[in-house]
């Protein structure tokens, strides 16, 4: 079988393919949420934090829960490209630029939204300035840039041999592509030393990101762990947001692969093995996270002390509880229950336990920041009913859409321009099969 895929076949299947029809209205639906969150990022910088629903109780709302999203899923590039490679697990090849890149494009909007939430984006000096090692942001901002450019990296320095096929199918052209490809890759000869060098660079920086990246999320979890409020004074915070991000990641990586699987038919090189062998691992994931939310809340619940009490009660059985109960089951049991059964591993219930797992993390996150800061320690007493109460403005939402359109964009347009399925490594690795079988 491993026969027909000849260097020649397989490039001609992996070669990025112009947008037909579908695509175009893709980017367009993508490209008007993006102007819209531009929009409604001008009214806020016009008028100031007041077009929000925030105010001085709920004083992190949307935003910081899409920063803890965009944090968590970008998590996915040193599972997929570090950790499997580093292992040497054979199967990884079709999946690690794809996760490279979602881990890219979340990484670069987690910084984002971060300069969004602050209100005055000219206060992001200060941090220059006036920056001290005590502040949990300033280590935030630290390892979001190490893990940012490491990321990028690990993008780029996979993607040089695939950049000389390019330059080879439009050597003739002379359009902005063939430009843009020579710029990146025009001094790679894919000789033996550099190959030697790159895979040397590739290693060392698979073994950097792995550290980087759970500094990311502990570091992100400190920021609300060492903020004195009821549901965060929690020891547990680091390892609870590490496994989300692992859970939250996988299942942003089996969504893009049934996409790009049906979007460019790659049915012959992301197999059905990858959704199966990734439904396994997102069953192990989700049982992971489940265990540190019933760590995270039986703990406290069986305490109960009395300015916990008011925290989990929303969650449990006030006004949080249909958003609780809905990320709980959509995010980890309901996945769990359609992966352990081996027809739940087939590609489209893979695909639907991937977006579950997506969606029910977005609420988390969301769950992680708003509650608790309708529940200080400190009753709240004579203030406005409205200060009781969050709920996101037009214009957070737009905001919020399109930052997450922006990410969406960034892989589409990454797609459009590059192989997103590594065509060297696919070459290398059916040669090396068909050897083997030899």
């Amino acid at each position: 079988m491993d026969s027909i895929f000849t260097p020649q076949k397989i490039t001609s299947d992996l070669l990025p393919q112009p947008f037909g029809r579908r695509g175009k209205i893709w980017t367009a639906i993508l490209c008007a949420f993006c102007l819209v969150g531009l929009f409604a990022y001008y009214r806020q910088l016009r008028y100031g934090l007041s077009v929000t629903g925030m105010r001085d109780y709920v004083s992190w709302g949307i935003y910081i829960s899409n920063f803890v999203f965009f944090v968590a899923i970008s998590l996915v590039g040193s599972l997929i490209t570090a950790v499997f490679r580093l292992l040497n697990v054979s199967w990884r090849t079709p999946l690690t630029r794809i996760s490279e890149i979602i881990a890219v494009s979340a990484i670069v909007f987690a910084a984002i939204i971060i300069v969004v939430d602050m209100g005055r984006p000219e206060r992001f000096m200060y941090l220059v300035i006036y920056g001290r090692l005590q502040s949990p942001i300033m280590w935030d901002v630290i390892v979001i840039c190490t893990y940012l450019v490491i990321s990028l990296m690990l993008l780029y320095f996979p993607l040089l041999p695939d950049i000389k096929i390019m330059i080879g199918q439009t050597k003739s052209k002379k359009t902005f592509l063939s430009r843009y490809y020579r710029w990146l890759g025009n001094f790679w000869k894919d000789k033996p030393a550099q190959v030697r060098i790159n895979n040397k660079a590739i290693t060392l920086l698979c073994i950097t990101i792995i550290p980087v990246a759970f500094a990311i999320h502990t570091v992100t979890s400190w920021l609300f762990a060492t903020t004195y409020r009821p549901g965060w004074d929690s020891t547990n915070f680091g390892a609870y947001f590490i496994s989300g991000a692992f859970l939250v990641g996988a299942g942003g990586v089996v969504v893009a692969m049934y996409i790009f699987r049906k979007a460019y038919s790659l049915e012959a090189y992301i197999t059905n093995k990858h959704f199966e062998r990734m439904g396994r691992i997102i069953v192990l994931l989700a049982a992971l996270y489940l265990y540190f939310n019933l760590n995270e809340f039986i703990t406290p619940t069986f305490k109960m002390k009395k300015s916990e009490a008011s925290h989990l009660n929303s969650l449990f059985v006030g006004d949080y509880a249909i958003m609780f109960w809905f990320a709980i089951l959509t995010s980890m049991i309901i996945p769990i229950l359609i992966l352990v059964t081996h027809w739940g591993r087939k590609p489209l219930p893979v695909f639907i336990a991937g977006v579950m797992v997506v969606i029910g993390a977005w609420f988390k996150r969301y769950l992680i920041v708003t509650p608790t800061l309708l529940h200080p320690f400190l009753p709240m007493s004579n203030v406005d009913e409205s200060y009781k109460h969050y709920w996101p403005s037009w214009e957070e939402w737009a905001i919020a859409m399109g930052s997450l359109a922006g990410a969406m964009l960034i892989i589409t347009l990454f797609a459009r321009i590059f192989p997103i399925v590594p065509i060297a490594e696919t070459i290398a690795e059916r040669h090396e099969k068909l050897h083997k079988h030899d």
